[in-house]
C-alpha cells in the first residue's frame, strides 16, 4: 500500500461492508475501533471523508444515542411506573372499605398487605438474576397483564380468600415489572444514574399518591366494583410497555458490547461489599417499615385520633404520598452531585426529629410533619439503590430485584406485625413505636466512601 493512500472500511450494523480509497498526504496509522465504524489505517482527513459518506442504518442510529441520556425512554418508563403503582396503591386505599364490608380485623388487613408485598418481593431477585443473563424485553408488558387480571378479580372478590388471591396476583405482576424497568432506566441514563432512578421512581410514587385520591373520589363513592374501571389504566400501561420493550430489545445487546470488563470490577473486597450491601438493607428496613405504617394504617390513625371521615383521611394520606414523590425526585440528582452517602445520612436520620413529634401533634401540625417526613425520608430510595448497583456493577437486575423485593417484603411483614400491635395496643400506639425507626439511620456511618474509592482507582489506572 502507498503511504499517500488509506483504505477505510466501514461496517454498519446491517452487516454491509463499505470500502473506499482516499488520497491523503499523511502516513498510515494503526487500526482504531470506534463505535460502529472500524477504521483501518486511517488518517484525520480520511476519517472526516468517511464520516461524511457513511449513512448508518436505523438500528445504528438508535444505538448511537446509548451514550446519552434518553429522556423519551426515561419518561416512558417513569409513566409506566406511575400507572403500575396507581393500580397497586388502590389495594391499601380500599382497606377501610373492605374492612367494613368483610368485617376484617386489623390483623386481617395486615395479612392482605403481607400477601401483596410478599408476592411482589419474593420473585423480584430471581427475575432480576435471570434477566441479567437473558434479556426479557417484553416481560414488562407481561407483568402488567398479570396486574390487570388481579385488578379485575379484586373488583369482583366476594370472600376474604378471593381478596388475598387478587392482591397476590397484582403483587406477582409488580415483581416482574420492577427489576426490568429499573434496568431500562439505567440503560437510558447516559451515566446519570441517580437522575434516571429518580425519574423512574417518582413515577411510582406519584402513582402511589394518586391511589388514595382516586379511591376517595371513585371507589368510596361507587363501591368495590368500580375498581374494574381502572382496567383502562392497565391497558394503557401495557401499550406503553410494549413500545419500551421494543426499544429495550434493540439497545440492550449494544449496551452489553459497550460494557467491557472494566465495568465488572468491584471497588471493594467481596467481604466489604457484602457488609455494605447489608448496611443498605438495614437502612431499607428502617425506611420501608415506617412507610408501611403510613401506607396501611395512617387513614385509620387519622380516623381514630381526629374523628375524620374515610374520604377526608384519604386526602391527608394523599398529601403525605405526594410529598414522598417529590422527595424521590430530588434525592437522585442530589446523590449524583454531592455523593449518595451524604443523601442517605440526611434522609434516614434527618427524618427522626419529625417522626418523634408526629404522635403528639394536632391535625394542622400532623399535616406539616407528614410533608416534611415524606420529603426527607423518600429522598434516600434512589441513592440507596444506585449505591448498591455501583458496589456490584454488571448486576443491575439482581440488585434492583433484591432491593425492590426487600422493600416490598419488609413493607408486608411490617404491615402484618403493626396490625397485630394495633389490635392489642391501639392504632395510636403504633405511631409512637414507629417514631424511633429513622434512628437506625446511624448505621450509615459504616458505609464506605464510594466516590473517593472510584477516584483513587482512576488515579492508579492512569
Amino acid at each position: 500500500m502507498k503511504k499517500n493512500e488509506s483504505v477505510i472500511a466501514l461496517t454498519p450494523l446491517n452487516g454491509n461492508r463499505i470500502a473506499m480509497s482516499i488520497q491523503i498526504q499523511e502516513e498510515e496509522r494503526p487500526v482504531v475501533s470506534e463505535g460502529n465504524i472500524s477504521v483501518e489505517t486511517v488518517t484525520r482527513e480520511g476519517a472526516a471523508v468517511a464520516a461524511a459518506l457513511y449513512v448508518p442504518s436505523e438500528a445504528a442510529k438508535v444505538t448511537q444515542i446509548a451514550g446519552n441520556t434518553v429522556f423519551s425512554m426515561l419518561l416512558a418508563i417513569g409513566f409506566s411506573h406511575f400507572l403500575n403503582d396507581t393500580i397497586q396503591s388502590l389495594i391499601p386505599a380500599i382497606y377501610p372499605i373492605v374492612r367494613d364490608s368483610f368485617k376484617l380485623s386489623y390483623s386481617q388487613v395486615g395479612m392482605l398487605t403481607l400477601t401483596f408485598q410478599l408476592t411482589a418481593s419474593l420473585l423480584q431477585p430471581f427475575v432480576g438474576m435471570y434477566s441479567d443473563k437473558k434479556s426479557m424485553p417484553y416481560s414488562l408488558a407481561f407483568g402488567m397483564t398479570l396486574s390487570l387480571l388481579g385488578l379485575i378479580l379484586l373488583s369482583r372478590a366476594d370472600s376474604y380468600t378471593m381478596l388475598l388471591f387478587s392482591v397476590g396476583l397484582v403483587g406477582a405482576g409488580s415483581s416482574i415489572f420492577h427489576p426490568e424497568a429499573s434496568r431500562v432506566a439505567q440503560l437510558a441514563s447516559g451515566g446519570r444514574r441517580g437522575l434516571a432512578q429518580s425519574i423512574f421512581q417518582v413515577g411510582g410514587n406519584a402513582g402511589s399518591a394518586l391511589g388514595p385520591l382516586l379511591a376517595a373520589l371513585i371507589v368510596v363513592r361507587f363501591g368495590q366494583h368500580s375498581i374494574a374501571w381502572f382496567s383502562a389504566v392497565a391497558l394503557l400501561a401495557i401499550a406503553v410497555l410494549f413500545r419500551v420493550g421494543k426499544w429495550y430489545g434493540i439497545n440492550k445487546p449494544c449496551a452489553k458490547k459497550k460494557t467491557g470488563k472494566a465495568s465488572e470490577r468491584f471497588l471493594f473486597s467481596p467481604g466489604k461489599t457484602a457488609f455494605s450491601i447489608g448496611i443498605l438493607l438495614v437502612l431499607m428496613f428502617s425506611k420501608n417499615f415506617y412507610m408501611a405504617s403510613m401506607g396501611s394504617y395512617f387513614t385509620f390513625y387519622l380516623m381514630d385520633k381526629f374523628k375524620l371521615t374515610v374520604e377526608s383521611a384519604q386526602m391527608h394520606l394523599f398529601v403525605f404520598l405526594a410529598s414522598v414523590a417529590v422527595g424521590v425526585l430530588v434525592g437522585g440528582p442530589l446523590g449524583d452531585r454531592f455523593g449518595r452517602k451524604y443523601v442517605i445520612w440526611a434522609s434516614i436520620l434527618g427524618a427522626a426529629p419529625f417522626t418523634l413529634m408526629l404522635p403528639y401533634a394536632d391535625l394542622f401540625w400532623t399535616d406539616v410533619l407528614i410533608v416534611i417526613i415524606g420529603l426527607v425520608l423518600a429522598s434516600a430510595m434512589s441513592a440507596i439503590i444506585v449505591f448498591a448497583q455501583e458496589l456490584i456493577p454488571g448486576k443491575v437486575g439482581m440488585i434492583s430485584g433484591l432491593f425492590f423485593g426487600f422493600a416490598f417484603g419488609i413493607g408486608g411483614v411490617g404491615s402484618a406485625l403493626l396490625g397485630k400491635l394495633a389490635d392489642y395496643s391501639g392504632i395510636q400506639f403504633v405511631y409512637q413505636v414507629c417514631a424511633f425507626l429513622p434512628l437506625i439511620g446511624l448505621v450509615t456511618y459504616f458505609l464506605p466512601n464510594i466516590e473517593g474509592r472510584r477516584k483513587a482507582k482512576a488515579e492508579l489506572n492512569r
